[in-house]
């Protein structure tokens, strides 16, 4: 190789350096809008989620993250059949127990929603230096982890699956989609769901798998807002915003 070969790669090298240090400080000035819902019908949601992705877009909005509970719901996602063959109840059951099904765009399986599970929904633009699909979807599972460990619980990952598990169980599901580096969709995280209603469903397709909560495993109430908050602060930490506004 010649000097002057060697001399143009050290280059492109030390300005892909500059341009990915400028991009990190550039996102590590922006201010993450953090958005407490309360109670959210699963339609109304999707329809927000869907008006925020274009204000993003079109940059009328910054960085946003809704965090909200659902009433019980079943979400479909958009491989396959969308997980139509692990919906377990008849829709006699599912209507008497108060339980809507709703296609929803996203990536994933079947999902169900309900009162004291946490969901989070960011509505964020990966450009210019994060647009890697599956470093988001290892981001979002480490913000969960480290929530679960605020609670002195030991949460990892499962080789080839998705989401955050104890042991043989699932304590968090991920699904997300991203449309020209704007992502929506999110988590769901279990902190006080009555596990019950998993049972109307195979959960994200995994059969020989169960499924957990927070107040489970630490075997006492927690407080959803505490919670909420936590993961918040973990989610701006791991995608490097600074500020968060509430």
């Amino acid at each position: 190789m010649s000097s002057a070969t060697s001399a143009m790669g050290s280059a492109e090298r030390e300005r892909a350096k500059a341009s990915s240090a400028k991009a990190s400080a550039e996102r590590e000035g922006r201010t993450l809008d953090v958005r407490h819902l309360g109670l959210v019908p699963y339609a109304e949601a999707l329809a927000l989620q869907r008006s925020l992705v274009d204000e993003r877009r079109a940059g009328h909005i910054g960085d946003t993250l809704l965090l909200l509970e659902h009433p019980h719901v079943i979400t479909l996602g958009v491989r396959g059949d969308g997980g139509r063959s692990h919906l377990l109840a008849s829709s006699e059951t599912l209507a008497a127990r108060g339980v809507e099904v709703h296609e929803t765009g996203r990536g994933g399986d079947i999902t169900y929603h309900g009162p004291g599970q946490l969901v989070g929904y960011p509505i964020i633009d990966l450009k210019p230096d994060r647009c890697d699909v599956h470093r988001y979807v290892r981001d979002l599972e480490g913000v969960l982890i480290r929530t679960a460990s605020d609670y002195g619980i030991d949460a990892g990952r499962v080789e080839g699956l998705t989401g955050v598990w104890v042991g043989n169980e699932k304590l968090a599901a991920i699904g997300v989609r991203i449309a020209r580096w704007i992502t929506s969709h999110g988590f769901a995280l279990n902190v006080t769901s009555d596990l019950d209603f998993f049972k109307l469903i195979v959960p994200c397709g995994i059969a020989d798998r169960g499924v957990t909560s927070l107040s489970r495993l630490v075997g006492r109430p927690i407080d959803m807002a505490e919670v909420a908050t936590r993961t918040a602060e973990h989610l701006a930490n791991a995608l490097f915003f600074n500020n968060l506004h509430s």
